[in-house]
């Protein structure tokens, strides 16, 4: 139970944010109108994704002094699951964008900043492929992830701002504040950032667990050794039965 309360937990605030969201009030305004609900499933993408981007950076610095392959492998997982968020917020705004601004694509500078920043983490699943040399691989891949973080950053929250642009909080049109998030979507918008954050982590766990067990068994050594240790398991169930023979004898 010590080590599943957060899955329960973020479990329980998504399921609460998809009922939620769509059941309780929300304010009236012009053009969103009952659109304003996607942003409790829009913006705690992004949020989901920069936790986890987070983490890569971190298991990518961690990486370069310890050599470890372990933390190598934290960093490129961490960064798998920040790009499923990370997609799913472009398709989430694209959507958004359709019954606000009339089209899913308008090349506003958010949505192509914010391609652009999806775009630097898959030229870093690119770059991994193309080095066969685990070492080298996992050196170069780290300082390509260390730059492309900030990178990031600037991309998604400093360049729109200086450009005219149709997203909230962007080129000089007002984000979203106490007229527009009233008391009822901060009940809803609070829980579900929290909430698909979680479920990020949790999924980067997963797949961090399954690539760790398919780097095991494709270790060379682990044949050998699996091959040794069911040899010892057959010989010793034969020792048992002989024995258990011969006392019945």
């Amino acid at each position: 139970m010590n080590k599943t309360w957060w899955k329960i937990l973020g479990s329980v605030l998504v399921i609460y944010t998809a009922i939620a969201g769509l059941l309780l009030g929300v304010p009236h305004l012009a053009i969103l109108n009952e659109t304003i609900r996607n942003l409790y499933f829009h913006v705690p993408m992004w949020f989901a994704m920069i936790v986890l981007f987070s983490i890569s950076v971190f298991y990518s610095v961690k990486s370069l002094s310890t050599k470890s392959e372990i933390d190598d492998i934290k960093a490129v997982e961490s960064v798998n699951a920040g790009i499923v968020f990370g997609v799913l917020g472009l398709v989430t705004g694209a959507i958004w964008a359709k019954y606000t601004w009339g089209q899913f694509w308008s090349f506003d500078p958010k949505q192509n900043f914010a391609a652009i920043s999806i775009l630097l983490y898959f030229a870093y699943l690119i770059l991994r492929n193309a080095i066969d040399e685990e070492q080298k691989r996992a050196k170069i891949s780290a300082i390509y992830n260390i730059f492309a973080f900030p990178m990031m950053v600037v991309l998604l929250f400093v360049l729109p701002r200086l450009k005219d642009s149709l997203h909230p909080g962007n080129g000089g049109n007002p984000g979203f504040n106490s007229y527009d998030l009233d008391s009822r979507m901060r009940m809803v918008f609070y829980p579900a950032c929290l909430g698909w954050i979680l479920i990020g982590y949790w999924v980067y766990t997963i797949r961090f667990r399954i690539r760790s067990i398919e780097t095991i068994t494709n270790t060379p050594d682990y044949g050998e050794i699996k091959g040794i240790r069911d040899s010892f398991v057959t010989d010793e169930n034969q020792s048992t039965t002989n024995e258990n023979k011969q006392q019945h004898n």
